[in-house]
């Protein structure tokens, strides 16, 4: 009898604790959504302190070239005075929380100017996030073209 009463207290103990776990995985996901809007407003601005504080010093990120930069390199590219964006936005994504690590998989267009060549693209993405001394990071993006059809 003492089995059937601890395996029922369990078993309602674990039911109430799958909610609140959820919660909080949906929770840390706005705030990776956050995150990733505070990513676009940055590089519209060319913001490379805001860019560095959400950027992990481990970061790579794969362009739609398929060149690999590191997180110097990326924040450099970003500096430059021929990279002018004047818009980045995020039409869609979805942000998948596993523990302190997340991913976030969607879709952002980017337009502006590099080298004195307008450009407007539309990118699928995967940003790779992990919670490092309290604080979120990306520690790897990378994205591919979406070309028209």
């Amino acid at each position: 009898m003492r089995m059937i009463v601890l395996s029922v207290a369990l078993m309602l103990f674990s039911s109430a604790l799958a909610p609140a776990q959820k919660n909080s995985a949906n929770d840390e996901g706005g705030h990776i959504q956050a995150l990733e809007i505070a990513w676009n407003h940055a590089l519209e601005a060319k913001d490379t302190q805001a860019l560095a504080q959400l950027l992990a010093n481990t970061l790579l990120s794969v362009d739609i070239d398929g060149s690999v930069q590191s997180k110097s390199e990326f924040l450099a590219s970003i500096k430059a005075p021929d990279y002018q964006p004047s818009l980045v936005v995020t039409e869609q994504s979805s942000v998948q929380v596993y523990g302190d690590s997340a991913v976030v998989v969607g879709v952002f267009r980017v337009k502006g100017s590099d080298k004195g060549k307008p450009y407007q693209h539309r990118e699928r993405f995967v940003d790779t996030w992990i919670k490092i001394d309290g604080n979120w990071q990306c520690v790897a993006t990378t994205s591919t073209l979406i070309t028209a059809k």
